[in-house]
């Protein structure tokens, strides 16, 4: 089975780069679609294929975990002899979803790898978390891939549009698609970021239903999907970060429903993602103004006045205050690194 790969997205920048610095006897671009403890089901111009992570690789994610391969990245898969086939090396990623991994080390962990565009996928029933939403949207924002925001099962809203209205993000240029993929409503305006040689990532908890996006976008039952619970929420389907290519060209990048998403290196994500917060910082009276109970805190002003929410600028420090953890365990861990003796 023949694959067009570049309906999955490689183009001329890719090409140049796997010719120049990777082309050799037996090896060959592929895009992951998925990984299984360690063994990347890979797509290439002649099929799929199952590749086992070779050493080299291994060291360097011992090193960096973010090394390692996961859906979305393009590999360079080498055919042996023997018949085994491993991935030899990742193409650098042009965009990455990358959350903070569990303890004190800062490591983070890439969820999706080279997507154009990102959802941040939230159901309306029954009732959207905007605190999520905001926590996701910097991730997205950070990932250099261009943010949306879909509230799922719009059918179940009285009114989608006015909810849509009320969404966080608006300001920072996200566009809200209310869509539900049970009548259809809203699809087509997301069919353009899964055109030919487009990825679209998504991104959200369990039962948000985005599985069941995926399988309207694509027009077939390519993921699986579970009857929602007797509470009418949605239950917990995707278990891995899978590459599902379109019919018509174009892929979606669907992840398992996550509970945590840890800040990673996210200043300009989170700038970006509370924009109005951000302006209004640069009015306060001290550079260094931690916006509490500094005088002449602009921001606190805001909220004091109406002009800002008390639970948008809650959630804007919350958020704040991890990443700068995030980025303080990062320091640390680096600098025991730097000095750990070199092996002989």
């Amino acid at each position: 089975m023949n694959i067009d790969l570049s309906a999955l997205g490689w183009d001329a920048g890719w090409d140049d780069a796997f010719r120049r610095d990777f082309a050799g006897p037996g090896q060959r671009p592929a895009r992951v679609s998925r990984v299984d403890r360690g063994v990347c089901t890979a797509l290439t111009g002649g099929g799929p294929v199952r590749a086992s992570v070779a050493g080299s690789l291994l060291a360097r994610a011992a090193q960096d975990p973010g090394a390692l391969p996961c859906a979305g990245d393009w590999l360079v898969v080498r055919a042996w002899p023997d018949g085994r086939i491993t991935a030899e090396a990742v193409l650098p990623r042009r965009t990455a979803i990358v959350r903070a991994v569990a303890g004190e080390q800062s490591f983070g962990q890439v969820l999706a790898a080279n997507i154009d565009a990102v959802a941040v996928v939230e159901p309306v029933d029954p009732s959207p978390d905007l605190g999520r939403i905001e926590r996701l949207l910097a991730l997205a924002w950070e990932s250099g891939a261009r943010p949306h925001l879909v509230l799922t099962k719009a059918d179940l809203a009285a009114d989608p549009e006015a909810l849509a209205a009320q969404m966080p993000g608006r300001a920072s240029g996200v566009r809200v698609h209310a869509v539900s993929a049970r009548t259809g409503m809203g699809l087509d305006e997301l069919r353009p970021l899964v055109a030919h040689g487009r990825t679209l990532g998504l991104l959200g908890q369990s039962g948000a239903g985005k599985s069941s996006l995926v399988n309207a976008l694509a027009g077939a039952a390519v993921m699986q999907t579970r009857a929602p619970r007797a509470d009418g929420r949605g239950r917990h389907t995707t278990t891995y970060r899978a590459l599902v290519a379109m019919p018509g060209g174009g892929a979606v990048l669907d992840t398992p429903g996550v509970r945590l998403v840890g800040m990673f290196d996210t200043e300009a994500g989170l700038d970006r993602a509370f924009t109005d917060v951000t302006l209004l910082a640069q009015d306060c009276r001290f550079q260094d103004c931690r916006h509490g109970e500094e005088p002449g805190c602009a921001v606190r002003a805001a909220v004091e006045e109406g002009e800002l929410s008390p639970r948008r600028y809650a959630s804007w420090q919350k958020l704040q205050k991890e990443q700068m953890l995030a980025s303080v365990r990062r320091v640390r861990r680096e600098s025991r690194e730097r000095r750990r003796p070199a092996r002989p």
